[in-house]
């Protein structure tokens, strides 16, 4: 299998973080809980991101070691084949939580790239 560029996977990654930010801002939890199509639309951008995030090499990943790689490129097989594990309270924490800095981590990532090209 031919290696991805590296910068679309990244504004792949970006793309999915906007529209998840987009879709939950001003929400809650309760709102994401009562609403099928926001829940299987968020859960869809993280599906990307984790499948996204796959293809980044690991000398690239180096740049932001704080960021749980294994669980992100590991919660799309969660989301995927055991859906009916999923908790609305753990895709809420991870949007809440773990999105923001995840969104930092790519854009520096970007950043790398763009000052080593």
């Amino acid at each position: 299998m031919a290696r991805r560029r590296i910068e679309p996977i990244l504004v792949e990654m970006l793309d999915a973080l906007d529209g998840i930010d987009a879709a939950t801002s001003g929400k809650t939890i309760d709102d994401f809980r009562g609403n099928w199509l926001l829940r299987r639309g968020i859960e869809r951008g993280i599906e990307i991101i984790s499948e996204a995030s796959r293809h980044i090499p690991d000398d690239l990943l180096k740049v932001a070691p704080d960021i749980p790689w294994k669980q992100i490129r590991g919660i799309g097989n969660v989301l995927r084949h055991e859906y009916h594990r999923t908790s609305d309270s753990i895709i809420w924490a991870v949007v809440t939580d773990n999105l923001p800095s995840l969104r930092q981590a790519v854009e520096q990532m970007k950043q790398t790239i763009a000052s080593n090209g």
